[in-house]
């Protein structure tokens, strides 16, 4: 008699009178597909494990690096980066890519996994200073971009709603929405802008592992992050330089460790701060190293800056004296101005615009934002060397790079009230390549005539892309703010 589909015997062999299968066969097989697998769902697991339990300490994370998760990786990597001190490209990379990804993910099990130094470049600042990237190894870049993934299913519940920097889903533009709508909604007369000086190349190790040690227990990923925050660079000589304080610039993993001290040392206290000590409304609004903050009275401003540069002198780092500074700043910042005999009210620069206070033509108080005026003059700067460089070229050759070089602009500046800003751009550029092709032979044989049909084809026209910032703003928090 046949038996039952769900018998606890194995039923098919006892009725078809054969013998049972050698091992196990009551082991699931794998997923051979390639849709979202165990990788995705253990990932989940653990997000869903670190929002249910604060306090979770996770000690086993490394058992979720998979060769799945390095592809993936891989994959995620800028194809167009620079190669680091090995010379290996993304490109070159991708020959034999399995083979090389099995080998990484059993040299990381195994503890044999040794991260190569990075290779230095300079990058002139607007200031006149100069900012030091890292350039890691495709191989480094891959092991970060796995390992930051795990992590940040951790991390992404724990960190605050007004942090933005460098976080998936939060854009820059979603930083400046949010401080923009947090202005205009809520009681804020004083503004006091942020910045802390060298940030990524004074922060101090031990603090940051004590940080991560607070959601991570697995020893093999705390070797790894101090690796990476220790292995240091080549120096001009080819000696190698052993890092003892900071983040370096440019590594995969820098910014999620960044946004991990900040936390821990600004986030945290800043919204305990405002719970406990502030009189008025603040809203807070961070941006990586960059944060902006909006007060009600002028006291709280003082007291908070008073007390965040102690804050943050116990942990290595200083506020920049320059670029930190305390402005009238609101809906009635024009008034007040007036009343105290000052002048228009200051205005200050934010992710690449200038915040200025300004009116609507019914009266209604407004926002506006400009492209900064650095930011303009140095990237027409870069294009007018690069047209040089591109003299001789193919006229369509550089009508297709100067197409993506203004999009992008129009991409990024292209905000409601800074319409005229983008016109002007856009006319400064046509005006520098129509000058780069009259200099390409002794006469001019070009007119505007005919250098009008070329810049109409190939460069684009400056309009308004993005929304206003109250609309996208209620869209994607639906009533929940993210300043909070």
């Amino acid at each position: 008699m046949k038996q039952t589909n769900k018998a606890a015997d194995p039923a098919a062999e006892s009725v078809e009178e054969r013998a049972l299968t050698e091992g196990n066969s009551r082991e699931r097989v794998g997923d051979r597909t390639q849709r979202r697998n165990i990788t995705t769902s253990r990932l989940a697991a653990v997000r869903e494990a670190a929002r249910s339990k604060p306090d979770l300490v996770f000690t086993n994370l490394l058992t979720h690096l998979t060769v799945d998760l390095l592809r993936e990786s891989f994959l995620a990597v800028d194809r167009r980066a620079a190669a680091g001190s090995d010379g290996v490209s993304w490109t070159d990379y991708r020959e034999g890519l399995e083979e090389r990804l099995e080998a990484l993910c059993e040299r990381m099990h195994q503890g044999r996994y040794r991260p190569q130094p990075a290779r230095r470049v300079v990058i002139p600042k607007e200031d006149g200073s100069e900012r030091v990237l890292g350039i890691l190894c495709m191989e480094d870049k891959v092991a970060q971009q796995a390992i930051g993934t795990i992590l940040s299913q951790i991390y992404e519940v724990d960190f605050r709603g007004f942090s933005y920097g460098f976080r998936p889903g939060r854009s820059q533009h979603d930083a400046l929405d949010a401080l923009t709508v947090g202005i205009e909604r809520r009681r804020v007369n004083w503004v006091l802008d942020l910045d802390i000086r060298k940030f990524f190349d004074t922060v101090e190790h031990s603090w940051m592992l004590r940080y991560v040690q607070h959601r991570v227990g697995d020893p093999r990923i705390l070797r790894l992050i101090r690796k990476w925050l220790e292995v240091g660079h080549w120096d001009e000589s080819g000696r190698r330089v052993r890092a003892k304080r900071g983040t370096p610039q440019g590594a995969v993993i820098s910014p999620l460790l960044a946004n991990v001290y900040l936390h821990y040392v600004y986030d945290l206290w800043v919204d305990q701060w405002r719970r406990r000590h502030a009189h008025g409304d603040v809203i807070v609004v961070r941006y990586a190293d960059d944060s902006v903050l909006g007060f009600q009275y002028h006291d709280d401003a003082v007291r908070f800056r008073q007390a965040l540069e102690q804050r943050v002198a116990g942990f290595g780092l200083s506020l920049h004296p320059e670029k930190t500074r305390l402005l009238r700043f609101g809906r009635y910042a024009a008034r007040d101005a007036k009343a105290a005999g000052e002048g228009k009210p200051e205005s200050f620069d934010f992710l690449g615009f200038t915040h200025l206070c300004s009116k609507t033509r019914q009266g209604r108080f407004l926002i506006r934002r400009q492209t900064m005026r650095k930011r303009r003059a140095a990237q027409l700067k870069r294009i007018r060397g690069e047209l040089r460089r591109r003299l001789h070229h193919a006229i369509g050759d550089t009508g297709r790079w100067l197409r993506r070089v203004v999009q992008g602009h129009i991409n990024y500046y292209g905000v409601p009230h800074n319409s005229w800003m983008l016109d002007d751009f856009c006319y400064d550029v046509r005006q520098s390549w129509y000058r780069a092709l009259c200099r390409r032979s002794q006469r001019k044989r070009l007119n505007w005539t005919r250098y009008g049909r070329i810049a109409d084809y190939w460069l684009p026209r400056a309009r308004v892309v993005h929304p206003y910032p109250e609309k996208r703003f209620d869209a994607r928090t639906r009533g929940r703010s993210r300043m909070r």
